[in-house]
């Protein structure tokens, strides 16, 4: 039996995360492993267990995904601003 979702226009999800997101901490977790295992290096285990922990979603959205909003709101995206007296 298939059950339908409830928002059929909503992105696949496995568990906690996006697919997308599974396989970028899949690909991540098997370079930190090698990184790890033959160089000793552990610096990538740790960015990709941040990157998966800042995926998990809630109610459509992630942690990730605040965080480029408010980097694109104070940093990247320009505001102009203009301020004018209304003389009468």
């Amino acid at each position: 039996m298939y059950i339908y979702p409830d928002n059929l226009k909503a992105k696949a999800t496995l568990w906690l995360w996006e697919i997308r997101d599974v396989g970028i901490i899949g690909i991540g977790a098997i370079i930190s492993l090698f990184a790890m295992a033959q160089l000793g290096f552990i610096i990538p285990v740790v960015v990709t267990a941040a990157y998966a922990f800042l995926s998990i979603r809630f109610d459509g959205g992630s942690i990730l995904d605040f965080i480029r909003h408010a980097c694109a709101f104070f940093i990247t995206k320009k505001q102009l601003y203009e301020w004018r007296m209304d003389s009468k």
